[in-house]
C-alpha cells in the first residue's frame, strides 16, 4: 500500500480492493481511501473527519459502509455509519449504530448487514445488531454468547461464523455459528485463542488468519483451515506475520492487507504497508 495503516478496514468489490481508516507507520490516522485495481494502489479519495480506528466495514448494493470505530487514536467509540460510493467518490451518512462501538466485526448475511461484538470505553460488548436496508434501521438479534472484542466473522453456506476474539488481557478460541433461521447460536470447532484475526471463505473453506495472542505477547502468522470432517487444519502460514490481519478475497486470491507486525497494547498500533497474497491450489 502507499500508506502504512493498522487497526483499519478493507473491502473488496467486483472491480477493486478498498482500505479505509485506522493508524500507520507511527501511529498517526490515516484518511486517504486506498484502491487496489489488481496492478497498483492509488488514493482514491479522504475520510471524512478526522480520523477512526478499528472500525469495520462491509460492501452492500457497490457501496461501501464504514461502521463505528474509535475517534482518531483513543478509546472513545463511535456510532457514525459513512457510505462511500465508488462510482461518485462521494460519502454520505448512513443510519447511526444503536449504539457506539469500535473493535467489532461485521459481515453481510442475506442481504442485511450484522454487527457483532467490539467495545465502548467502559466494557466489552455481545452485542449483535442487524441493519435492513428496505427500511433503514437497526434492530437487535441474538447476542453473543459472550462479550468479546476484534473477533473475525464470516459468512459460509448461509450461517454467520464469529472466530476467536479478547475481552481485556483474555483471548478467546471459541467458534460460535449462528443459524438466521432460528435466530441462535451453536458452537463450532474451537481454536488456540487469538483476535484481530482475518477470516475469509477461500477454496470452498473458511481460512482464519493472522492475529495475535496476549497470552504469549505474539504475533501470529497462522493460516488455518476448517475441514468439515477434522476440524482446523494448518496451510502454509503468512509469510509476514501480522495482527489486525484485514484479509479479502479479490479475484479468486485471498489478500491480507496491512496490519501490525509487532504486539499491541494501544488505540493508536504502528502499521505496516504489506500486501500478501493466497491463491487457490484445489
Amino acid at each position: 500500500m502507499l500508506h502504512p495503516r493498522a487497526a483499519h478496514a478493507v473491502v473488496a468489490t467486483d472491480d477493486a480492493v478498498y482500505a479505509l481508516a485506522g493508524t500507520g507507520e507511527h501511529g498517526a490516522p490515516v484518511l486517504a481511501v486506498e484502491r487496489f485495481d489488481a496492478e497498483r494502489w492509488s488514493v482514491d479519495a479522504e475520510l471524512p473527519g478526522p480520523g477512526v480506528n478499528a472500525p469495520a466495514a462491509v460492501v452492500l448494493d457497490g457501496r461501501v459502509h464504514l461502521i463505528g470505530g474509535f475517534d482518531t487514536t483513543t478509546n472513545i467509540p463511535r456510532d457514525q455509519v459513512d457510505i462511500y460510493d465508488p462510482r461518485t467518490r462521494t460519502w454520505t451518512s448512513g443510519t447511526p449504530l444503536p449504539a457506539p462501538r469500535g473493535g467489532h466485526a461485521a459481515v453481510v448475511l442475506a442481504g442485511r448487514i450484522h454487527v457483532l461484538g467490539g467495545g465502548n470505553s467502559q466494557s466489552t460488548l455481545a452485542d449483535h445488531d442487524v441493519y435492513e436496508p428496505a427500511t433503514g434501521t437497526w434492530s437487535a438479534r441474538a447476542p453473543l454468547p459472550r462479550a468479546e472484542g476484534s473477533p473475525a466473522a464470516v459468512v459460509h453456506a448461509g450461517k454467520l461464523f464469529v472466530i476467536g476474539g479478547r475481552s481485556g488481557p483474555e483471548d478467546f478460541g471459541a467458534v460460535d455459528v449462528f443459524d438466521p433461521a432460528t435466530n441462535a447460536w451453536t458452537a463450532g470447532p474451537t481454536i488456540e485463542p487469538r483476535g484481530t484475526a482475518g477470516a475469509v471463505v477461500h477454496c470452498g473453506a473458511i481460512h482464519l488468519l493472522g492475529g495475535e495472542s496476549q497470552a504469549r505477547k505474539q504475533v501470529l502468522g497462522h493460516v488455518l483451515r476448517l475441514d468439515p470432517a477434522a476440524g482446523w487444519q494448518p496451510v502454509a502460514p503468512l509469510p509476514t506475520a501480522r495482527n489486525f490481519a484485514r484479509a479479502v478475497v479479490f479475484r479468486g486470491a485471498v489478500h491480507v492487507v496491512g496490519g501490525s507486525l509487532a504486539p499491541q497494547t494501544s488505540h493508536a498500533p504502528a502499521g505496516s504497508a504489506v500486501v500478501e497474497r493466497l491463491a487457490c491450489r484445489e
